[in-house]
């Protein structure tokens, strides 16, 4: 597993990446103020209630005296949901690395729309694979992984320093970086029996990413690293 530290490239069409930090922002505050026991604790029906579930998303499933938020917004929702610190700093820590850059190629509003259309898309790719399942989906990872693929496609050839199974520190290009990335998320979809981690949202989100950052970035942002030639 390689974790990302640093990359190199510049921000070239914005100062700063608002959304990005909006983003890493309230994913914090959500987990911070109403799920790790530090202020509140929520408990599990504010998951059930604000978390995709697929049996009640696409079957039919429904909840009966939990408070919760309309069904058809789940697939939003559950993108500000976690389920521990690690799984917030590893998604937070990978949108912080990412997810300037793509900003930077889409412009604030275009990338907002992006984040949240790709995290649903993920979220309902989930929830067709499972379609009984009756756990609650929360995590923005369906949505960080569609912000890796988008970099992955403008970028493939810049390097990431980050640490190799988390201890050794390397340089890599993104193409190999992110390439082993998804080749582990694939593994474990396959052949990963334990269904805790939904590895078909991250790698739904790496999928509809990829392709939509061609819709998505400005016309004059360059694909495939083009850029970072000059």
């Amino acid at each position: 597993m390689f974790l990302p530290l640093h990359d190199t490239v510049p921000l070239r069409r914005m100062k700063a990446p608002y959304v990005t930090r909006l983003i890493v922002a309230l994913n914090v505050a959500v987990y911070v103020l109403l799920q790790s026991g530090l202020v509140l604790d929520l408990g599990p029906g504010f998951v059930m209630g604000f978390g995709l579930i697929p049996r009640v998303l696409v079957g039919d499933g429904y909840l009966d005296g939990i408070p919760h938020v309309a069904t058809a917004l789940t697939p939003f929702t559950s993108l500000f949901l976690h389920g521990g610190w690690l799984h917030l700093g590893a998604n937070m820590l990978f949108m912080w690395i990412f997810g300037d850059n793509v900003e930077d190629a889409m412009g604030h509003a275009r990338f907002l729309v992006f984040y949240l259309l790709c995290g649903a898309l993920s979220g309902l790719a989930y929830a067709l694979s499972t379609p009984l399942s009756e756990s609650p989906l929360i995590e923005a990872s369906g949505a960080v992984s569609a912000v890796i693929g988008a970099y992955l496609v403008l970028h493939p050839r810049v390097h990431i320093f980050g640490l190799i199974f988390n201890i050794i520190p390397l340089t890599l290009r993104a193409q190999w970086a992110i390439g082993a990335w998804i080749l582990y998320q694939f593994g474990h979809a396959v052949l990963d029996a334990d269904r805790s981690t939904a590895w078909v949202a991250h790698l739904g989100g790496v999928a509809v990413g990829a392709a939509l950052v061609v819709v998505f970035k400005a016309r004059e942002v360059p694909l495939f690293g083009r850029q970072d030639e000059n």
